[in-house]
């Protein structure tokens, strides 16, 4: 069978790997993306009177069966098929020749496969996030059952100033919140339809773009046409950006809970199935899962560099360029999902010692607090300062728990406003679900019963 592009006459095989790539192995996960677009192409095609009814019903037919190879034993694309797309269609004039050979119709492979990628990385997003939602509920249960365990404050990694395990979990909380935000702006840009740009210029038929947004579920149509190919690579950037935000958080976390879990600390502990251990020494029990997520945030950080690198300084229109930034999307986003995924778990099961941190909690750390309380008394706070610095050796230590207490301002040790943080949490599982429930109630309609994408 011939490629899309096939004119009769052979390609060099070198340059027929080297174009290829990678492409034939990656589009293995948008088979069901791409049926799906092409399902609704097709209804639009017969909608405006390309397509016969019959020719319609043979490419839909054809199209659920592709799905359904795919859901059993995964279609099979070849490198000479280059990549899913002319695999599919391939496929199908195969068996539907008339019909088969009318499917591309108004569409370029350029629209085509950014469709693919859109539903892709709309439905992977919404993983990420959701993801993203557990780590940040189970930092908050983690904050609600400590609220009053002390634990020292550190800057500059040196005890600096009375904390908690309430205030110290719902910090990382409050930011995956915030990284959240950033996964919905880029589910928003997502969640357009590239359908019917054709190769960024439009064609001379009265495609309805409409229409193929509704049928799979796109808040909108993607208009400008120019603009739909520009955006190839700025949208997956924009996505692995808000995914590297959140690994960057749960990599920080990893560092502190790494820190903080070694016998010389002892605030921590991670149970035995959440290690592995030393093939050579007997006692270890290593914290591999957060090594691998520190580790892993970096490679997410070159893999959104990689794309971002890829696309820089292109011209309009549509470049060849593109299809490099494929590889470092897939593989981004699957780094977001296992490292969110692995942290929610790794939080959910870490023994906090009340004792090992009670102990910590060593007279030098209120020593901030002694100067604020001569402050109550009238002592300016610079003079304060000096006379505690003078006598630090005279510092006493107070009782924790009281001492938290204190610390009643908006966001402090014994003000956390968790609620607030857990409420913000549902509201964005809340829009996630709204979201998703659209999106595969779309792609259910479109084949007449629901097909995961993913």
């Amino acid at each position: 069978m011939a490629t899309l592009w096939h004119k009769g006459h052979p390609v060099n095989e070198i340059v027929q790997r080297f174009t290829v790539g990678r492409d034939h192995l990656l589009d293995r996960r948008l088979v069901r993306c791409d049926c799906a677009g092409s399902l609704a192409h097709a209804k639009m095609l017969a909608a405006i009177g390309v397509l016969s009814g019959a020719e319609l019903e043979q490419l839909a037919a054809g199209l659920a069966r592709i799905v359904q190879i795919d859901l059993e034993d995964g279609f099979p694309i070849s490198e000479q098929d280059e990549d899913c797309h002319t695999a599919i269609e391939n496929w199908l004039t195969e068996r539907y020749p008339q019909a088969g050979m009318k499917i591309h119709t108004g569409r370029s492979r350029n629209d085509q496969v950014l469709t693919a990628l859109r539903l892709y990385t709309r439905a992977k997003i919404a993983q990420v996030s959701l993801r993203a939602c557990e780590a940040a509920g189970a930092l908050v249960d983690l904050a609600s059952k400590h609220t009053q365990t002390a634990m020292p404050g550190r800057t500059h990694l040196q005890t600096a100033m009375l904390s908690s395990v309430a205030l110290w979990a719902a910090a990382f909380a409050e930011a995956l919140v915030d990284d959240l935000q950033l996964l919905l702006n880029a589910y928003d840009l997502a969640d357009q339809c590239p359908l019917g740009a054709a190769a960024s210029y439009g064609v001379p038929l009265p495609l309805d773009r409409e229409y193929t947004a509704e049928l799979l579920g796109f808040s909108r149509v993607q208009n400008n046409v120019l603009y739909v190919n520009n955006s190839r690579g700025k949208i997956e950037a924009v996505a692995l950006d808000a995914a590297e935000a959140a690994v960057s958080t749960v990599a920080k976390l990893a560092c502190d809970l790494m820190l903080f879990s070694l016998p010389e600390f002892g605030y921590f502990e991670l149970p035995a199935e959440m290690c592995t251990g030393s093939s050579i020494m007997p006692q270890k029990k290593n914290p591999d899962v957060l090594e691998l997520t520190r580790a892993r945030a970096g490679i997410l950080a070159g893999l959104s560099a990689q794309l971002k690198n890829v696309i820089r300084n292109l011209p309009s229109g549509y470049n060849r360029d593109f299809q490099e930034t494929k590889q470092p999307l897939l593989q981004g986003l699957d780094v977001a999902e296992g490292c969110l995924e692995i942290m929610a778990l790794t939080v959910g099961s870490v023994q906090v010692n009340r004792e090992a941190l009670l102990a910590a909690c060593t007279p030098e750390l209120f020593a901030a607090d002694e100067a604020f309380a001569l402050v109550q008394t009238g002592m300016p706070f610079r003079e304060a300062y000096r006379t505690v610095a003078s006598r630090l050796d005279a510092v006493a230590g107070v009782d924790p728990v009281a001492a938290l207490a204190l610390r009643t301002s908006a966001g402090s040790p014994g003000n956390l406003g968790l609620s607030q943080v857990a409420a913000r949490i549902d509201a964005v599982r809340s829009e996630l679900g709204e979201r998703t429930r659209r999106a595969e109630a779309a792609v259910e309609r479109l084949f007449g019963r629901p097909v995961a994408l993913l």
